[in-house]
């Protein structure tokens, strides 16, 4: 408890976090005010392993039980680690793990085709009805676009389809390739809203049942073809390219294959939209815990490792667009809606899973709402002259909000 104690001491600099140790003894950390936490450990080999890695065992004790939040709920916890992380990761011991984890990291990000597979399912196969119970009616898991304060979940993911669309120029009779187009509702909004041809892929057998049936249901087999397949498989020529939310699954080591294959698929005159999460600062890794229970093989790019490997596959940014707070908000409303049926999620999984996600969408919301994270949205073409010079062409068509 001594090395804990030391570290807390020096952690603490906002807000108050008390810990109950194992046998009742309390300890006060920080100046006191907001956010504010109280915490029973009762397992005292945490103290050891909080001090060596805190953000990967304390989400697994909170897990396990060990970890009980007594006061302040969970966002409470979380939101004072929040405040006072850039102090905690200042700390020798997390520095020399942190340079470790940077030595590895392109091996923790192999996914090649099997291990590619094989990370899908750890985390979109989990079943589709877990994730209706927080996504919205369309299932759009990523992030959404908020144009106004007040919107529900459901019109800023439709937002977020127009939006992407808008800027994809898309014509009559285009062929249109979605990289990792999840339940399909990107494909379906695209070939009904914009009369184009959408080949969706995914590694996800969950998603690819589910998507082809909502195809069917829709009436848009004639228009949009799901298939489960490896994006480095799909054959061209397209006009256009989207991907949504995966190329934190692509891998830094892959960057190359990425881009490569975007360019060798596109159309002379084509273009593609890329929307990702990403971080400020420069390369990183990805947390433990994230890697281990959420996202493995996961990582959000720096965009200064991202536009490097765009000007090696030779393609033109022709438009860039940073969304800084808009996946905050939506998190925010998924863990909502996950609060709201977490005894379904419970009875279809267990406790520990529960816990397990309600730590995953709350420190995922505070990574972007507190930490270094954002989106972004880049568009690419092979031809300086495919797109019109300025953006007012993206401001045609449906309105995001009607």
């Amino acid at each position: 408890m001594r090395l804990l104690d030391a570290m807390m001491r020096r952690f603490v600099t906002t807000g108050r976090l008390t810990i109950i140790d194992h046998k009742g003894a309390r300890h006060d950390y920080g100046p006191g005010g907001e956010p504010s936490a109280t915490v029973r450990l009762t397992d005292p080999k945490l103290y050891r392993r909080l001090f060596l890695n805190p953000e990967l065992y304390a989400g697994e004790a909170y897990m396990d039980g060990t970890l009980i939040v007594e006061d302040g709920g969970i966002r409470g916890f979380l939101e004072v680690f929040a405040h006072n992380r850039d102090g905690l990761r200042k700390g020798p011991v997390r520095q020399r793990i942190k340079r470790v984890q940077k030595t590895f990291r392109r091996t923790m990000q192999r996914n090649k085709r099997e291990a590619s597979s094989k990370n899908v399912e750890a985390h979109y196969d989990l079943s589709n009805d877990l994730y209706r119970l927080f996504l919205d009616e369309d299932m759009q898991y990523s992030c959404a676009y908020w144009p106004e304060y007040g919107m529900t979940l459901e019109q800023a993911q439709l937002a977020k389809k127009r939006h992407i669309a808008a800027k994809l120029r898309l014509e009559h009779g285009h062929r249109v390739l979605d990289i990792g187009c999840g339940w399909g509702g990107m494909a379906m909004h695209l070939a009904k809203e914009h009369d184009v041809q959408v080949v969706g892929v995914t590694l996800s057998n969950d998603q690819y049942a589910l998507a082809r049936e909502r195809v069917e249901a829709a009436g848009l087999q004639d228009r949009v073809e799901i298939r489960l397949q490896d994006y480095r498989d799909c054959k061209g020529p397209y006009d256009r390219v989207v991907s949504v939310g995966m190329f934190e699954h692509v891998g830094v080591g892959h960057y190359a294959e990425f881009f490569g294959q975007i360019r060798d698929v596109l159309t002379d005159d084509g273009c593609a939209l890329v929307h990702s999460i990403g971080r400020k600062g420069g390369p990183g890794t990805t947390g433990k815990w994230i890697r281990k229970y959420i996202f493995p093989g996961g990582y959000s790019p720096a965009l200064s490792e991202t536009y490097a490997e765009i000007e090696k596959a030779g393609l033109w940014v022709t438009d860039m667009e940073i969304l800084r707070l808009h996946y905050a908000w939506t998190l925010a409303e998924w863990e909502k809606r996950f609060q709201a049926n977490r005894d379904a999620v419970v009875a279809m999984k267990d406790e520990r899973f529960a816990r397990m996600w309600e730590f995953y969408l709350v420190i995922s919301e505070f990574s972007f709402l507190y930490g270094k994270h954002m989106n972004f949205q880049i568009q690419l073409t092979k031809d300086v002259h495919a797109l019109p010079p300025t953006r007012n062409y993206m401001m045609d068509g449906p309105g995001l909000l009607s």
